[in-house]
């Protein structure tokens, strides 16, 4: 939910008018559209870039998961830990476009570390793998729009914690 519709469903809730506070935190809002809508972009035309630089060093630094027995052996098992990568990217892409991380919980964060617990996925190594995709997506970014991405990566990173 965005900070527009929180304000005025916690205003209507009330029977009140918009406070300035909530005014000026919308308008905050409004101004950061254009900014967030290029880093949107930037990690929508990117993706495959930052999904594969993410892979390589997620398994550089995690051996452990492409090896004989690890959740990424494989072919097949490689793609489809490359798959959730490109899964969390998109979500972060939704949070940074509403400017809020509810679309992140609303679609896919909630029971995550435990359906990863249930496949017998190393959840700190999908977190590593979000880590390594903060990393190759702000590197792409000038520190203005790094800012505005990563909190929706760290986001992502603590709901697997």
């Amino acid at each position: 939910m965005s900070i527009v519709t929180k304000s005025i469903v916690n205003a209507d809730a009330e029977a009140r008018y918009l406070s300035p506070g909530e005014l000026d935190r919308i308008k905050a809002f409004v101004t950061s559209g254009e900014r967030r809508l290029r880093v949107a972009q930037i990690l929508t035309d990117s993706r495959e870039r930052i999904v594969k630089q993410a892979g390589d060093q997620l398994f550089q630094k995690r051996p452990d998961v492409v090896s004989p027995g690890g959740n990424a052996y494989g072919e097949e098992m490689t793609a489809t830990c490359l798959r959730d990568l490109d899964y969390y990217l998109r979500l972060v892409s939704y949070g940074v476009v509403s400017g809020d991380v509810t679309p992140i919980e609303e679609i896919g964060i909630v029971g995550v570390a435990e359906m990863y617990k249930s496949l017998g996925t190393p959840i700190e190594a999908v977190a590593e793998g979000v880590r390594c995709m903060k990393s190759a997506a702000t590197a792409l970014m000038s520190p203005e729009d790094a800012g505005e991405a990563a909190p929706y990566f760290d986001y992502v990173i603590g709901a697997m914690g």
